[in-house]
């Protein structure tokens, strides 16, 4: 069966906030200072548990999902901050022209944490974020790079053995597909998890992107362990030994997690 916060909105909010306030807030101070001045916007909020420390530091927030049953549950949870008029939750597409009307060179953070792997047109969005960073913005990525042993999410199948083997998502699209049916997946998993196997993203390709449309990476940090792990599996967070992370394309089969703040060049 799937992990309980696939299931439990209350468990993956809490383990939104507790994986911010220990790792996403920390990396991205190394990046930037992060005071109360500071406008943020996380694009594929959910819950908007990654946006709690920030709120907590008094950040003005933005939390945009296309989601409105998420979006719903965020106004639950973030009702504080909603109701004292500093946090925002909108149940839209940032490419509508409205909201770029409304936020064009607004923020001086946005976020994107476990969202640019489901996002199609990868090189399109990335590019288009500079129209809504502020001169001093960064953005902030965090990413699990597509060919490390669950890349493909397939922890969301809830057929316990599936959701545990690793590689599988690396076969071809036809083997794929039959290995989830022959393990009685549903169809709205499977086409969910064939969606992620158009969409997943290495590290050389995020990088050749950054570069190409005119960002320079500010910082960046190698999990071996991904952080979230340990609520899905029990295991400590490890960072990448450097010399796995200096190796293109071989780093992306043993690194499971990935950090970065990138800026315009």
């Amino acid at each position: 069966m799937s992990l309980i916060q696939h299931g439990n909105a209350d468990v993956r909010y809490q383990q939104q906030v507790d994986n911010s306030v220990h790792y996403v807030l920390p990396f991205i101070e190394t990046a930037m200072p992060v005071t109360p001045d500071l406008r943020i916007m996380e694009i594929g909020c959910g819950e908007g548990g990654v946006l709690i420390p920030f709120l907590e530091r008094g950040c003005h927030c933005v939390g945009v999902d296309l989601s409105d049953d998420k979006i719903a549950l965020g106004h639950e949870f973030l009702k504080q901050y909603v109701d004292a008029g500093q946090m925002q939750l909108i149940n839209k597409n940032i490419y509508d022209v409205d909201f770029l009307g409304e936020f064009k060179h607004s923020f001086d953070l946005i976020i994107l944490k476990d969202a640019i792997e489901h996002i199609p047109d990868q090189s399109k969005i990335i590019g288009y974020l500079k129209n809504l960073l502020t001169p001093r913005g960064q953005v902030y990525f965090g990413f699990p790079p597509w060919y490390m042993p669950h890349g493909g999410h397939q922890q969301t199948c809830q057929n316990k053995v599936l959701n545990m083997m690793p590689y599988i998502h690396l076969l071809p699209n036809f083997l794929y597909k039959g290995l989830l049916r022959a393990f009685g997946e549903p169809q709205g998993i499977i086409d969910e998890l064939m969606e992620i196997k158009d969409t997943g993203i290495s590290i050389e390709r995020f990088e050749k992107i950054v570069k190409k449309q005119g960002y320079q990476i500010s910082k960046k940090q190698f999990y071996l362990i991904n952080p979230i792990y340990k609520y899905k599996f029990g295991l400590k967070p490890r960072k990448q030994f450097a010399p796995v992370a200096a190796v293109p394309f071989v780093r992306n089969f043993f690194t499971t997690c990935v950090y970065y703040t990138i800026k315009v060049a």
